[in-house]
């Protein structure tokens, strides 16, 4: 049997997995320092509840991984963290408002498979639920801008409303709204020629296209104001105004054109792209979605929400075309025995104590041997203990990447490794 992977999956080795695990740490400090508390959802979820309307819509459904158990119910893997919890607030009804949470977890999509797409992915979401006033969705560019400029990202983040697209619609005639939606949001995709033969498509005549193109393509929101008819589309141009006020001196662009696939946002929609390199593919999004948990109770009360995602796998991807490396161990001494091994294990458990990643030979090789696989993993110190160091109480620290080295006692070489 020849060993292969899945299709659209991959193994992350520890060099990459210690770099997502920086990105993670960044993403978790930023988090709660909003007021953002964790939260773990299950990865498998009742098909109802990802088909429900008001979930990702019929788009995202193509691409759900879909089974049943042994009882023959049907279940799916999640496309997205927001469905389940949106899911899980409709299950606890006692949640003080508002609520914050942050997930990181696995998401699987069934979709086309590329070398920056893949069908099984890490998506790192924050979201508020119970607060309707637009500085919820100015808290989350903020944390975007916080986030990618200590990672030294370059990025754009790019916002818009959804009601301004629906006021588009209902300002040019177009009837059925979400497909026209769904068409714009190609864009950058197929360019207009190919929006163009969508919406035709989709019944949109000559001149509701050239007038759609028209609004879209209009990026000055007073002069939006003037051209959109619609009382919606007029509310949208009011939150986004009300939102670039807030948001003053932070990296954020108006773009009429973001529509964002999926069905369930209800207003502010954002999208982050890295402006350097090759990953073309957006590496954050979010908006705001206030009808998708009253939907799931079946009530006609509104829940309003806003979150916004990070892609770990595609933020990672940037960094290392940047030329951000990451260590191959998190080691950071390697200690030799020289047939000191009882003695060496009372430094290793010492240096241990003291916060130190330590790691010891296990396989009681030579000095040369040891040296190799220590330069293989890119352990910075190496430490040797033989006999002579443990009667003078000085051990022999060398400095891998130099190559200096220097006698020191266990408590200097901590204070050195700290």
């Amino acid at each position: 049997m020849e060993l292969q992977t899945a299709k659209g999956v991959r193994d992350v080795y520890p060099e990459e997995q210690l770099l997502r695990q920086k990105v993670i740490a960044v993403l978790k400090k930023t988090f709660e320092k909003y007021g953002f508390s964790p939260l773990e959802t299950p990865t498998i979820e009742r098909f109802e509840t990802l088909s429900a309307k008001y979930a990702g819509g019929s788009e995202i459904l193509k691409e759900t991984f879909q089974f049943e158990d042994q009882g023959k119910r049907k279940l799916g893997l999640r496309y997205d963290l927001t469905v389940p919890f949106c899911r899980f607030v409709g299950m606890n009804s006692t949640l003080k408002m508002p609520f914050k949470r942050y997930e990181m977890g696995k998401v699987f999509r069934d979709g086309p498979v590329s070398s920056d797409r893949v069908r099984e992915f890490t998506q790192c979401d924050v979201d508020v639920v119970g607060a309707r006033s637009i500085l919820a969705e100015a808290e989350f560019i903020s944390i975007y801008n916080e986030v990618f400029n200590e990672l030294g990202i370059k990025f754009e983040l790019r916002i818009n409303n959804r009601k301004l697209l629906n006021g588009m619609t209902e300002t040019v005639g177009a009837s059925n709204a979400e497909e026209v939606i769904l068409a714009i949001d190609k864009l950058d995709k197929i360019g207009e020629k190919g929006v163009s033969a969508e919406l035709k498509q989709k019944g949109c005549n000559d001149k509701q296209i050239k007038q759609l193109f028209e609004l879209i393509n209009t990026t000055d929101l007073s002069k939006l104001k003037k051209l959109i008819k619609s009382e919606k589309g007029q509310e949208g141009i009011k939150e986004l105004e009300e939102l670039m006020e807030y948001t003053k001196g932070l990296n954020r662009v108006f773009v009429p054109s973001l529509a964002r696939g999926l069905a369930y946002y209800t207003g502010t929609i954002f999208e982050v792209y890295a402006s350097e390199g090759e990953i073309k593919s957006a590496i954050g999004a979010g908006g705001r979605y206030d009808k998708m948990i009253g939907a799931f109770l079946e009530s006609k009360q509104e829940y309003p929400a806003v979150g916004v995602s990070f892609g770990l796998d595609r933020i990672c991807s940037v960094l290392k075309e940047k030329g951000v490396k990451s260590r191959k161990t998190p080691t950071q001494i390697y200690v030799i025995p020289i047939k000191t091994v009882k003695e060496s294990l009372e430094v290793v458990k010492e240096l241990r104590s003291e916060g130190i990643n330590a790691e010891m030979d296990l396989n009681e090789r030579g000095i040369s041997k040891n040296l190799d696989y220590a330069n293989s993993y890119e352990i910075p110190f190496v430490l040797f203990i033989g006999q002579e160091e443990l009667k003078k109480k000085k051990l022999k620290l060398r400095d891998m990447v130099s190559g200096n080295e220097e006698f020191l006692s266990v408590e200097e070489v901590v204070k050195k490794l700290k």
